[in-house]
């Protein structure tokens, strides 16, 4: 149960019965999103096995250790073809003719972690992480969350790879790492926990927003509605339209309060629901995270299936796109035809890495007319089949390059940092884009 020194029950006039008509909304392709999520194809398992690299004695692994980890990394290829295809990333020697082949970075990479490293070894930065860290963990209620959950959102969250002892443990006034039984599994297991509740954190985006930057405007069970936006061609029907104008209506209730006690059928639950999705994604540096994660975490903090009901009956605020293998939330406001409206600074390093990686790309279309070289051996180019199969290939690799050189302003461009983005849409917060 989540609890809070905001947990005091609202009137029992909220606690009414679900509205929500019973009508099918159908889930509706956005290219724009979709783009966003897959210009960002293996981009996480580069930077995984770039700080396994770094973090080796060597600078450097072996390449058949590394293929071992692929299911760790989830490799869409053997890892052979994945270092290969990101050539400008990834280089390959043999250290001496008796020990097997080695993977290290390229030059290009090493000077893009360095600078990684001095923006994430900031003192703005670590402040702005933990912050947002520890307000993760005040979503939570009982302010703890196991490590196997955080771990999931670390990516997400921006936090260093080995985060518990470069970061966490310079901050003992916020965090402790203590064992525990897992209340979904009943075995020992590791949480990470707050030391004690921070009142200044625990006010939403959308109230800092109303507030204007003064957060004595708070007010409690005031109207707020979240900004909505849907893709071209997408149609609510006039009964859902009208439900979702009355549900904007309903009080909003804070996500660092406890609202349990409401009926779980009820619109105003529901409501309550979407807004600690909505707090939790823009916690996030890049306002988007695997759809399991959300679902996981959803079970720890005690919603069980309203995460997954709540992402299905709002698609003019949250967003699931199916690209890279998976399924990705994404929050619609954080983004504008596909790029985001602020980007952390941690984002703006990220591009660059994809930058980088769209580089290799190139190279290996002019090195042998778009198709790599272990593409090639496993053709049989005399053969109308293995014709078809690099015409298909070729056609891929220029596709992901046009989205790739769509998005060069955003390598270019890293925008301000999310200790900013409390600035970020004070107007038409309040509007429904129907």
């Amino acid at each position: 149960m989540m609890m809070s020194l905001y947990s005091t029950k609202l009137p029992h006039q909220l606690n009414q019965a679900r509205t929500f008509i019973a009508a099918r909304i159908k889930w509706a392709c956005d290219p724009y999103l979709d783009t966003a999520v897959s210009k960002e194809k293996d981009l996480k398992q580069i930077i995984s096995i770039k700080n396994q690299l770094i973090s080796s004695p060597l600078k450097s692994l072996p390449l058949s250790s590394l293929s071992l980890l692929k299911p760790h990394f989830n490799l869409s290829t053997t890892a052979l073809n994945f270092f290969h295809k990101y050539s400008t990333v990834f280089s390959q020697f043999q250290p001496s003719p008796s020990l097997p082949f080695h993977i290290k970075l390229t030059p290009q990479a090493i000077s893009l972690h360095k600078e990684e490293q001095l923006i994430l070894k900031s003192q703005p930065l670590r402040d702005d992480t933990i912050k947002r860290l520890a307000k993760l963990l005040m979503l939570s209620g009982a302010k703890r969350l196991p490590l196997h959950i955080v771990d999931r959102f670390k990516y997400d969250l921006g936090l260093p790879h080995d985060y518990i002892t470069a970061l966490l443990s310079d901050y003992p006034e916020y965090f402790n790492v203590c064992e525990d039984k897992d209340c979904l599994t009943n075995k020992d297991t590791f949480f990470l926990e707050l030391v004690s509740w921070k009142d200044e954190l625990a006010v939403s985006e959308m109230e800092k927003r109303v507030s204007l930057e003064d957060l004595r405007n708070v007010k409690r069970g005031e109207r707020i509605g979240f900004p909505l936006n849907f893709p071209n061609g997408f149609d609510l029907k006039k009964k859902v339209r009208d439900w979702v104008f009355e549900w904007q209506g309903l009080p909003y209730i804070s996500p660092y309060e406890n609202a349990f006690h409401l009926n779980p059928n009820g619109d105003q639950a529901e409501k309550w629901t979407v807004t600690v999705l909505h707090e939790l994604l823009w916690l996030l540096v890049s306002k988007k995270t695997e759809k399991e994660n959300v679902l996981q975490l959803g079970d720890y903090l005690g919603f069980g299936n309203r995460f997954n009901k709540a992402l299905v009956h709002h698609p003019g605020i949250f967003y699931v796109s199916n690209k890279i293998r998976t399924q990705t939330v994404v929050l619609r406001e954080a983004y504008r035809k596909g790029f985001l409206v602020h980007k952390h600074l941690l984002m703006g390093m990220r591009f660059r890495y994809i930058r980088l990686m769209s580089k290799a790309k190139k190279k290996r279309r002019k090195s042998v007319g778009g198709v790599s070289h272990f593409q090639l051996q496993r053709q049989v180019s005399s053969t109308k089949k293995g014709i078809e199969r690099k015409a298909k290939y070729k056609s891929r690799e220029e596709e992901e390059e046009r989205s790739n050189d769509s998005s060069e302003s955003e390598f270019e461009d890293v925008g301000s940092s999310d200790s900013n983005l409390e600035d970020a849409n004070n107007e038409g917060t309040m509007k429904m884009k129907m």
